[in-house]
């Protein structure tokens, strides 16, 4: 899990030293010759210049590295890449968790972080596409109601007891980040709870186990938490839907308004992608971006041309112009080719569980009848995490005595794995 220690401070100044000393002029002499006064030099100090940046977050910790989904490399908490002579190192982007990898072959060329678990805000709506275009067809019409157009943040301005299809409600989830189309669309597929339990499983399925999905909108939740690795694995996935690419590649789109009373037309009006890069960086093909005080800026896009294709994925940003996103898929189209994969975008369904720590020497000796005693839970450390950091650790399930666990095993079956109880833990 991840805890959060001190920060960074980027580029205070040293003390402006002062101005030469300075000298009165020489008093006013009388007609006959007189020595001017001496006077005594005065010290000027300047006031200490403020930073002029706001400091990052440094992670101490994420994953053990023999448990890194996608290569030991990427338990890094500081930037991992291996480049050979004459490649500069990948441009800096001002973002606590990022990662860096071709779409096409899933090897990631460079990353910083990229298993630290923080919050997702928006991008967590890529995940919710993913789950539901399959489920929620673009013709389908969808009614609105009161819970859909209530939603905080983000709205696209649903309208209750107005119909909207399934097309119009993914432009508006993806393209306007509308947290009541997220609603609309959840409730469509059969409920927020059931849409959850179907991410999560989505996740999992994936190899995403840095993500917990408790909001289909992405807004802050408690537990909720992904990863630059996972939003990787995550925009991977939804970039081989078709329709999803047409979603997140579509610039602006008409959506239906109101009723008029009068001619009982509906009026309709233009939404935006929200995506800048897709307006000023040639070849891009998303995908979303994302925004809370919490979670700071997060960012999931993508770039092809001349038959290559890279993925950027961001967590906890403090950038909101596009050039360094810029600047990185221009370092990426001059230099990855040369560089040496630091891991792997692991292929969905090869690693539906998280990987195990190696059993103990007390865990091998339990058929003497003793019973190990669990390790310190990376959850419980997360805990002490900056509260302003926007961090939310996964929970796990309090340990369990042989007994009680036998007696559970006897009503309730086989246990699920242990992911799967650190999510349901997670998500109440």
């Amino acid at each position: 899990m991840l805890a959060v220690g001190g920060v960074v401070v980027l580029g205070p100044g040293a003390q402006a030293a002062g101005p030469p000393s300075a000298v009165a002029a020489p008093a006013a002499v009388a007609p006959a010759a007189v020595a001017p006064a001496a006077v005594a030099p005065v010290r000027v100090t300047a006031a200490k210049p403020k930073p002029t940046t706001t400091p990052l977050p440094v992670p101490r910790d994420t994953v053990r590295p023999e448990l890194s989904v996608g290569g030991p490399r990427l338990a890094s908490t500081g930037l991992v890449a291996d480049l050979p002579p004459g490649v500069p190192r990948p441009p800096a982007l001002r973002d606590v968790s990022w990662l860096l990898a071709d779409l096409d072959t899933g090897q990631v060329i460079a990353a910083k972080a990229p298993h630290a678990r923080l919050r997702p805000a928006s991008t967590l709506k890529t995940l919710t596409a993913l789950t539901l275009i399959p489920k929620v067809s673009p013709d389908r019409v969808v009614v609105a109601t009161n819970t859909d157009a209530d939603a905080d943040g983000t709205r696209v301005g649903l309208v209750p007891g107005l119909g909207y299809t399934g097309r119009q409600l993914f432009q508006a989830l993806l393209m306007s980040s509308g947290n009541d189309a997220a609603y609309a669309l959840a409730a469509a597929a059969g409920g927020r709870t059931a849409t959850i339990a179907a991410m999560n499983a989505m996740a999992d399925q994936l190899g995403a186990h840095d993500t917990v999905a408790v909001d289909p909108s992405g807004l802050d939740a408690k537990g909720q938490t992904s990863s630059a690795y996972d939003l990787a694995l995550i925009g991977r996935a939804a970039l081989k839907l078709q329709d999803f690419r047409t979603y997140v590649t579509t610039k602006q789109a008409p959506f239906p308004g109101r009723r008029d009373p009068r001619t009982h037309k509906r009026a309709s009006y233009v939404i935006n992608n929200h995506n800048k890069l897709l307006y000023n960086y040639e070849g891009t093909i998303g995908v979303k971006n994302g925004y809370t005080e919490a979670a700071h800026r997060t960012y999931i896009s993508a770039v092809t041309r001349g038959g290559r294709t890279y993925l950027l994925t961001e967590m906890y940003g403090l950038d909101s112009s596009w050039r360094p996103q810029a600047a990185m898929y221009d370092w990426a189209f001059r230099y990855a080719a040369k560089a040496r994969p630091v891991g792997t975008l692991v292929a969905p369904g090869t690693v539906t569980t998280p990987p195990a720590p190696a059993p103990s020497p007390a865990a091998v000796a339990g058929a003497a009848g003793s019973t190990p005693e669990p390790d310190e839970s990376r959850a419980t450390a997360a805990a002490a995490a900056l509260p302003g950091i926007g961090l939310a650790p996964r929970e796990q399930a309090p340990w369990l005595g042989v007994g009680v666990l036998a007696a559970i095993t006897a009503l309730l079956g086989v246990l699920g794995s242990r992911a799967a109880a650190r999510r349901r833990a997670a998500r109440h």
